[in-house]
């Protein structure tokens, strides 16, 4: 999805600089956006570590400037095919799977926001946008996974650390709206629902789809819309919101 918001915000015109916790060459560049490399720009940082995060926005800045936009995209969850104590039950999850997870989805974001979003207020303006997830409004139904014991004759349980780390981006992104709300400093959280990437068993999106009133997950090109929205004037006195793309799963 990174990808795709820096395509899709290079596209209408902007400068596009990327946080990769590893070193893209030139041609990988090329590569990935072709016909808009020139307007996309990529910094070695990992949003875990507030060092590197100031180090490469200080390269930005020299760069590009302030940025007038943050997005806040990274994340990981539990692998489906990870290690069977990663998919375990609640009562036994190992805290190191906790840690990674919040690390990256909620601390990250943290960072980020303090370190971008503060040379934001300097300049008395900038929109951070939020990543969020269904997951951070209701709680994972385990009954989309009963079907892996089923196959597997092995217990499979959707993590604890997802949903509560994307339910920590909720208060975190009020906190910061009204926090640099007279900086003229926008923060606002975009909840996504599934999205179609192939990589999910077949049981699963059926059993996920039977709950989506429009009977299909998102194209990755759908989210594009609302990235540009929060992130243009269109959107100026709008903060501390979140607004919901799932097709409807959590309105059922």
């Amino acid at each position: 999805m990174g990808r795709e918001f820096a395509t899709s915000l290079a596209a209408a015109g902007a400068k596009v600089a990327v946080y990769s916790r590893r070193p893209i060459t030139q041609s990988a560049l090329d590569e990935l956006f072709p016909d808009m490399a020139d307007n996309v720009r990529v910094y070695e940082a990992n949003v875990t570590n507030k060092a590197a995060i100031e180090a490469a926005t200080d390269r930005l800045i020299a760069d590009w400037g302030v940025p007038d936009v943050l997005v806040n995209n990274a994340g990981i969850d539990s692998k489906p095919d990870g290690a069977a104590d990663q998919n375990g039950p609640f009562e036994t999850y190992p805290q190191k799977y906790w840690d990674d997870i919040i690390d990256v989805n909620l601390t990250g974001v943290m960072l980020c926001s303090q370190v971008i979003g503060t040379k934001m207020a300097e300049k008395g303006r900038g929109s951070i946008i939020n990543i969020g997830s269904i997951y951070g409004l209701v709680s994972p139904n385990q009954a989309l996974y009963s079907y892996r014991e089923e196959r597997d004759g092995v217990p499979f349980f959707k993590a604890v650390s997802y949903a509560a780390s994307k339910s920590g981006l909720l208060n975190l992104t009020r906190y910061v709206a009204t926090y640099w709300a007279e900086k003229n400093v926008r923060c606002n959280l975009i909840s996504f629902g599934g999205v179609k990437t192939g990589s999910f068993d077949k049981e699963f999106i059926d059993n996920f789809l039977d709950r989506v009133p429009m009977r299909r997950q998102a194209e990755k090109g759908e989210y594009n819309g609302v990235i540009q929205f929060l992130a243009s004037d269109a959107s100026t006195y709008m903060t501390g919101s979140n607004v919901v793309v799932d097709g409807g799963f959590t309105a059922w």
